[in-house]
């Protein structure tokens, strides 16, 4: 379908109807606000007077909340710990309505948490509290049922790889779903990170940020303009048998890279000028919009675009916060309008 002004309401209406699988590292991102007003007598370092507190979704549960977001009906898999974060992380699952039926609670894992301390709404201080070993064989097992029986019972229209290196996704989860995938038709798209970079064969849609692309395949440099970009996609599509490559590039837009009737193309599209405010998650929303816009057949160009400008949009709020849709349709309906008028 054409991405114009007049075709984004059904295109952003078909969502609605898209049920998602995601697979990855669930996590609990537990914030600390605060004012700045002094410096500490103690250390160089700022005091920051607390004035609440919040824990939000993170990682592939954060994906989750932007596919919920956008209409869609996301479906969780993932382990966690059998401990006080995990509790608190299955029960915002709950009360922000999305199923936690594949989730496994692990005896042996602690439940990835993310702790941010913000002072006169600045990130100030990060700490992770998290284990990156892979799944011993009995939750791997019990993962790969899950995921077996989620695919033979539930009608799912795209499947996300959503990889922070904390041991969920390994390679061996990776070959039993695409090969399930393969054979049941249903797209694949991946936000990789370097442990498991090339083990994502067979895959729909690859999405590194710059970084990551030049540290998987292990490159001295990898200047962000067309032709080096092109160079590098293509090197990976042929590594991963991958139909689509697509980069965020942060202040310099997002590239895609993808394979027409056995013909390679590929685009650079801008950044749109934003109030950047906080750049976490970002990555998640990119890969949400990006999916569904897989499961609704749009081509390679529409799906950049509507990539790019929900990206920039969550860059606007603090915090790690999934996208708004209605502001999405407006921004998106508003940057058509621009471009047809240049």
């Amino acid at each position: 379908m054409t991405l114009t002004t007049d075709s984004l309401p059904s295109i952003f209406e078909a969502f609605n109807n898209k049920k998602v699988l995601i697979i990855g590292d669930v996590m609990l991102d537990a914030y600390i606000w605060g004012k700045v007003e002094r410096i500490s007598p103690e250390a160089p370092v700022p005091v920051v007077t607390v004035v609440r507190r919040e824990e939000r979704l993170g990682g592939a549960a954060n994906v989750g909340m932007n596919i919920r977001s956008l209409g869609a009906t996301p479906v969780m898999c993932s382990v966690i710990g059998t401990d006080t974060r995990g509790e608190t992380l299955r029960a915002l699952m709950l009360n922000s309505g999305l199923d936690d039926a594949g989730i496994i609670e692990s005896p042996h894992r602690i439940t990835t948490t993310k702790f941010r301390v913000l002072g006169n709404n600045t990130q100030m201080l990060r700490v992770d509290e998290e284990t990156s070993q892979p799944l011993e064989e009995a939750e791997f097992h019990e993962l790969c049922s899950h995921i077996d029986k989620i695919l033979k019972t539930e009608v799912i229209h795209v499947i996300i790889f959503q990889d922070y290196d904390k041991g969920v996704i390994t390679p061996e989860l990776i070959d039993f779903v695409t090969d399930m995938a393969g054979e049941m038709d249903i797209p694949v798209a991946v936000d990789p990170k370097k442990r498991n970079f090339l083990a994502f064969k067979n895959t729909t849609l690859v999405k590194p940020n710059l970084l990551e692309m030049k540290e998987g395949l292990d490159l001295a440099e990898l200047p962000s303009d067309k032709a080096s970009l092109r160079k590098a996609a293509q090197q990976l599509s042929e590594k991963l048998n991958a139909t689509m490559i697509l980069n965020t590039l942060s202040e310099n837009g997002i590239f895609i890279f993808w394979k027409e009737n056995d013909v390679t193309k590929a685009e650079l599209l801008p950044a749109h000028r934003r109030n950047i405010a906080d750049v976490s998650g970002a990555g998640d929303t990119v890969i949400s919009v990006a999916s569904l816009c897989l499961a609704s057949k749009l081509g390679a160009i529409e799906l950049a675009l509507l990539s790019n400008i929900a990206g920039g949009l969550v860059c606007e709020q603090a915090g790690v916060i999934p996208i708004n849709k209605e502001k999405f349709m407006a921004e998106a309906i508003r940057i058509l309008n621009s471009r047809n008028l240049q």
